[in-house]
């Protein structure tokens, strides 16, 4: 049977159409022949999956029905899978594998999902790239040349190849959103701390019986379909309590069950960031498309947040996250740099450089503008549906390793630090928004293009149906050439 999506696989697996055993041996043997050339699926647990497989096909026999029972899929390398390493990419971690599964994959297995391994990640889940020194670098089906996004870059490959029809990933600035675009695949950002974290955490971090949603960043699922994203969505969300595995939890209702219903607020502009004009065009005849159905579509409103605000407060906050975990000699290292600029130095660079190092009061005052943002946010909502947006300025770009200070991005022409990639992000990630990544067409280069559907906080159901009812009407996932 051909890998397709994961609801249609649940269907032939209840209807015994397909067994969990014949799925499991497909995407195998499709791992086996074709990952060699895009390093996608770096840790392989092939015979405890086996032995799950065979398990799922006594319980469909049985009449079992539950939501992924019998569905083969990989996970991010750096969730805790119990027996297999966690690394993050980082070399010479030398700690002993998990013995406990994180709770995302607790439930996942729980719903009836095998896991036969892990997708790669950049190094420290750092970058829009995947390559670290512990598996190497991952390749884009699309173009083996180019990046397949990071730093869940691993689990957008492995599903545009056709491997799994599945993943479980993860997003701080774009983890999930921009792997998603690169690879032509779908993601959904949830809203934050809708999805426990916990077992999600560096190598050697103590594996607790609860932990808090760390400041920004979510867990979420990828897949080839939207439908298949809500399916995960229902499996992955509640309470980080153990009693809560299977437990549904209660989501605000989409707010419409017909595109031409949706009130749709498309932008294309970001003072911060240009956007190339191959990812431009591809918006503008999504956009098209969408008037054509009959819903209400804008490309500006008032009630929009400052989109430059947003950017800045954004990196601050997320610098000032990433350096209470760096080592020491680095954090002293940027103290006296940031000691050193001139009190008047307002550039990025210097924003850049004090974030890093932000005192307590810093990170309060920075708070109080992202609950201002928050605000504004729920009243442009009483007048939009979704907020339409790019993910990245460009298509997939070519691998580039340097120093990440000294990287920068073509966009037509126009030289662009390699930091700035993550302005489109920050719009959904500042205040914890939901945010649906889906592929809407092709660029004239032949290279996927995506669209992020941002919603109000909590109404995750109101994006993924949106995004559901446009593949419907558009189409969504193409497979890349040589893997269809």
């Amino acid at each position: 049977m051909t890998v397709a999506t994961t609801t249609r696989l649940v269907q032939a697996l209840r209807s015994r159409e397909a067994s969990a055993v014949e799925l499991l041996d497909e995407s195998l043997k499709r791992i086996e022949a074709q990952d060699g050339k895009l390093n996608a699926v770096v840790v392989r647990d092939f015979e405890r999956a086996r032995s799950a497989a065979a398990a799922a096909d006594a319980a469909l026999a049985r009449g079992e029905q539950r939501a992924l029972l019998g569905v083969p899929m990989t996970v991010k390398e750096s969730f805790n899978v119990a027996g297999l390493p966690t690394t993050w990419g980082i070399p010479d971690t030398n700690v002993p594998p998990p013995q406990s599964d994180a709770v995302a994959v607790s439930r996942l297995k729980a719903s009836g999902a095998i896991v036969l391994g892990k997708t790669n990640v950049a190094i420290n889940l750092g970058d829009w790239q995947s390559v670290n020194p512990v598996y190497g670098l991952t390749r884009n089906p699309w173009d083996p040349t180019r990046t397949p996004g990071g730093s869940s870059g691993g689990s957008a490959a492995a599903l545009a190849a056709g491997f799994v029809t599945l993943e479980l990933g993860s997003d701080l600035a774009g983890s999930l959103r921009v792997p998603a675009h690169c690879c032509g695949v779908f993601a959904h950002k949830p809203t934050h701390g809708l999805i426990p974290p916990r077992g999600q955490a560096p190598p050697g971090t103590p594996e607790l019986s609860v932990s808090a949603s760390p400041d920004l960043a979510v867990v979420g699922p990828m897949a080839r379909s939207a439908a298949d994203l809500l399916l995960a969505l229902d499996v992955l969300a509640g309470p980080d309590d153990a009693q809560s595995v299977g437990y549904k939890l209660a989501l605000p209702p989409a707010r419409h069950s017909r595109l031409s219903e949706f009130r749709v607020l498309a932008l294309d502009e970001h003072p911060l960031l240009p956007l190339s004009e191959e990812v431009r065009s591809v918006l503008h005849r999504f956009s098209d498309d969408l008037r054509r159905t009959g819903c209400k579509l804008e490309t500006s409103s008032t009630l929009l947040p400052d989109l430059t605000v947003t950017a800045d407060t954004f990196t601050e906050l997320l610098l000032t996250f990433l350096g209470g975990n760096l080592p020491e000699p680095t954090y002293r290292r940027l103290q006296q740099r940031a000691a050193a600029l001139p009190r008047s130095a307002s550039d990025r660079e210097a924003v850049r450089s004090r974030s890093f190092v932000a005192s307590h009061r810093d990170w309060q005052r920075a708070d109080r503008t992202r609950t201002f943002l928050a605000h504004q946010w729920r009243q442009l909502f009483c007048s939009w549906d979704v907020v339409l947006c790019p993910i990245l300025p460009t298509t997939a770009f070519a691998h580039d390793h340097a120093e990440l200070d000294q990287r920068h991005i073509d966009i037509d022409g126009r030289s662009i630090p390699y930091a700035a990639l993550g302005t489109w992000a920050s719009l959904a990630s500042l205040c914890g928004l939901p945010a649906t990544a889906m592929p809407i067409g092709l660029g004239r280069s032949g290279l996927p293009v995506g669209i992020q559907a941002v919603g109000p906080y909590l109404e995750d159901r109101t994006t993924l149906a949106f995004a559901e009812l446009a593949e419907r009407e558009f189409g969504g996932f193409i497979a890349p050439p040589g893997y269809r």
